[in-house]
């Protein structure tokens, strides 16, 4: 257990410490501006290329654990999506919003940095697929719901333009195909350039973790809405459970991998949620409570999902 606690309370204590220096120092949310834009556009592209550059590149192209992975998610979506277009008869933007906020996991900012600390280097490709292929999906769904709801108003074509300019033109997406054509051409920078990489990619999680305990700790829950249980359950809960089940019926894939997809399934909702809510007007203030609610129930959960998996109660296969 105490191996367990080591590996968490680093990790969770960086959020709890954001959260409080936000309170006691009552800095407006505007100014971690410059911070956000070193952990997006610096830090976590630099720790992804690294990760992806030093891998064997017959290694980054697992399609069946990429599938398996992305179908899980959108299963979870589904659930939550058309269960709330049912109850709201036809509400899609708001079931849209609640549909990510089920499925869409912090694997950005919080992902690279506990899968790495309870996993080692080996999780570093897993993690990178993960985000980069489910951040595709997430970029293309959002405004397709929305364009479909009615609340977007751009031109298909000119709505189409804009979300290949954010997968495209994203960070963590550049980063990563940089990193790949690298690990390809099994391309080494020089060692100047590769120390420096070292210390941005040593400062992502960090930054990013603190970052995300200030934005909380600034965005405060003033009550609990009945339901964000719905969504509490499918995504700390039942989202990891199945990508677990898929994962192990679709192919033998290594114990590493096999977790780090299920830990990374488990993390709670993504802030890119409220951002997509903010940015449409639709369901924000819950949008922002789903985000800290399933945070708090997660300092719980994830520890749980690792203490199986340390313990040996989670076996590394279901169907061996």
């Amino acid at each position: 257990m105490s191996e367990i606690v080591g590996l968490v309370l680093p990790f969770f204590g960086l959020i709890f410490l954001g959260f409080f220096v936000a309170r006691i120092t009552r800095q407006p949310l505007e100014a971690l501006g410059w911070m956000n834009t070193f952990i997006i556009y610096v830090a976590l592209p630099a720790l992804f290329f690294q990760l992806l550059a030093r891998t064997p590149i017959e290694k980054l192209t697992e399609w069946r654990y990429i599938v398996g992975s992305a179908l899980a998610t959108y299963v979870i979506f589904s659930l939550m999506f058309v269960g709330s277009v049912a109850l709201s008869r036809g509400e899609i933007a708001q079931s849209t919003i609640k549909g990510l906020a089920a499925a869409y996991g912090n694997t950005g900012y919080m992902g690279p940095g506990i899968a790495l600390l309870a996993f080692g280097q080996e999780a570093a490709v897993p993690v990178a697929l993960i985000f980069c292929f489910e951040n595709i999906l997430h970029f293309t769904v959002a405004p397709m719901m929305m364009a479909i709801s009615g609340s977007e108003k751009t031109p298909p074509a000119q709505l189409a333009l804009r979300v290949a300019e954010k997968i495209l033109l994203h960070p963590f997406i550049i980063a990563t195909a940089v990193g790949v054509a690298a690990a390809y051409v099994e391309f080494r920078p020089p060692l100047p350039v590769e120390r420096l990489l070292e210390y941005l990619s040593s400062a992502a999680a960090p930054c990013a973790l603190f970052a995300m305990g200030v934005t909380l700790a600034l965005r405060p829950l003033k009550r609990v809405p009945v339901e964000l249980a719905p969504i509490a359950v499918l995504k700390l809960v039942l989202h990891p459970l199945l990508c677990y089940v898929v994962l192990s019926w679709i192919g033998n894939f290594s114990e590493i991998w096999l977790f780090s997809a299920v830990l990374l399934a488990s993390l709670p909702t993504a802030t890119n949620v409220f951002v997509i809510a903010q940015q449409y007007g639709v369901w924000t203030e819950r949008a922002s409570a789903s985000v800290l609610l399933t945070t708090c129930i997660s300092v719980a959960t994830v520890s749980g999902l690792l203490y199986m998996i340390k313990t040996g109660i989670l076996p590394p296969d279901l169907f061996p």
